[in-house]
């Protein structure tokens, strides 16, 4: 088994990239089905949800828009349960859909803020399109349209997710060991 080190943690290897790739091609394909003819706006949230976002719109076959935002709310392997807002939404969604493009819904503490701040914004519809979900830590009663991949509660790196601030360029997803 494959395992690397980063800073004081070792994490072994968890999901291939071919597992990933295929699991991004059916959230795109969903979305395809469900959202053609609906011009979305798809909300990148930062750091962590680049590399699936730049995936997914590899996947996604008409025309939509995509903008970024960035939210904090770890410091190393843990959530603070705060989440802050370190750049925010520059375009209108007043009356548009839109699709928020997570890398990880684990508490759900972070999506209950996005969505609230999205409705009091004035969007028509929001959808949330997650690389991966924590169903055991979920802490939020919050609806995931589009997810990926499941995954336990433990820590991960890669594929966009890092452990202060390395791992993010990994290929694959790795777990804390």
């Amino acid at each position: 088994m494959q395992t690397i080190q980063i800073h004081d943690k070792k994490f072994s290897l968890s999901i291939t990239e071919e597992e990933i790739q295929a699991a991004v091609r059916r959230v795109g394909e969903a979305i395809n089905r469900d959202l053609a003819d609906t011009n979305p706006l798809f909300i990148c949230v930062l750091n962590g949800a680049f590399m699936f976002a730049g995936d997914l719109m590899k996947v996604v076959n008409f025309p939509c828009e995509i903008t970024f935002v960035k939210l904090s709310s770890y410091e190393g392997i843990y959530t603070t349960g705060n989440v802050k807002e370190v750049i925010g939404l520059n375009e209108s969604v007043v009356g548009r859909n839109v699709v928020v493009v997570e890398d990880i819904v684990d508490t759900g503490i972070t999506m209950e803020k996005i969505i609230a701040s999205l409705n009091a914004k004035g969007a028509k519809s929001i959808r949330v399109a997650t690389f991966l979900q924590k169903p055991e830590a979920l802490q939020r009663d919050i609806k995931v349209d589009y997810v990926a991949m499941k995954i336990p509660n433990q820590f991960i790196v890669g594929y966009g997710l890092d452990y202060d601030g390395y791992g993010r360029n990994l290929k694959e997803i790795y777990t804390v060991v």
